[in-house]
């Protein structure tokens, strides 16, 4: 993977504190989002990665700290305000959250729907358009029902990318697919994170996904509380001295070396 975007951050979260009940799952964690960037969050069960991207697409608030959106506070605002920022990003949740009444044409077509003043044809055009860009055109009609589990995740990043966002959250793409599909999907992110320069954050424990999409990540610990380690998977990799960074890069059946679909990611 090539060297990391640079410039001016898309997202920033400072200070952030996270708790359940009384329960604090992140204390005082900070870092930085660059737009372009394809960052992926990684961590052990219970560390607080769905907790922190949560937090980051507005389903929670923190319980000290904020988060920017593109300079904006996301917790502090509301109303038309609030929209507005929230229509910066799309979400692709881990089971892909299809509408199983709806044709797949019609999911990708309900955020038009809903939030835009566009004409019924403008909005069919559109959501076609995206359908194409995923791979899915041949698709439009078939229910969600029809589909495999790899196109049911590409119809969820049309419909994630249906309002043109400039930000994408994603909660383990590749969950419960094959490893071919999984790489297909790697390369559809590449692609899309190339062309359309949109903004990845991405959960995730898969290595061949993390090696060949992830500009950065950053690793969560659940005893720590929050980031136990930041920087490209190489880095983490071939120089971490925290063990239970090199646990998680080079667990048992991993290959200690990078590869080879990520020397041609970028």
């Amino acid at each position: 993977m090539a060297g990391s975007p640079a410039g001016k951050p898309i997202i920033q979260v400072e200070d952030l504190s996270a708790a359940y009940e009384g329960n604090v799952v992140l204390d005082k964690i900070n870092f930085e989002v660059y737009a372009g960037e394809v960052f992926a969050i990684l961590g052990g069960s219970g560390s607080g990665k769905s907790t922190l991207l949560k937090h980051m697409i507005g389903l929670y608030k923190p319980a000290a700290g904020r988060i920017l959106i593109d300079g904006e506070d996301i917790a502090a605002v509301s109303g038309d305000e609030r929209m507005k920022i929230l229509r910066k990003f799309g979400v692709l949740y881990q089971s892909g959250a299809l509408f199983g009444s709806m044709t797949l044409l019609e999911n990708v077509c309900l955020p038009l729907e809903e939030l835009t003043d566009l004409p019924p044809e403008a909005i069919r055009l559109i959501a076609l358009m995206k359908l194409q860009r995923v791979g899915l055109g041949e698709a439009a009609e078939l229910m969600p029902a029809e589909l495999s589990g790899g196109m049911q995740k590409r119809g969820a990043i049309a419909r994630a990318m249906a309002l043109d966002p400039q930000i994408l959250f994603m909660d383990e793409l590749s969950a419960g697919l094959d490893p071919i599909t999984s790489a297909d999907l790697d390369q559809l992110v590449l692609s899309l994170s190339h062309t359309l320069k949109v903004t990845f954050v991405v959960v995730t424990h898969e290595l061949p996904s993390i090696y060949t999409i992830a500009h950065r990540v950053i690793m969560l610990d659940k005893e720590e509380k929050g980031i136990i380690a930041m920087g490209t998977p190489q880095e983490l990799r071939d120089h971490s001295k925290d063990p239970r960074v090199q646990q998680f890069f080079l667990r048992k059946g991993s290959n200690n070396h990078q590869p080879a679909s990520a020397s041609a990611a970028r």
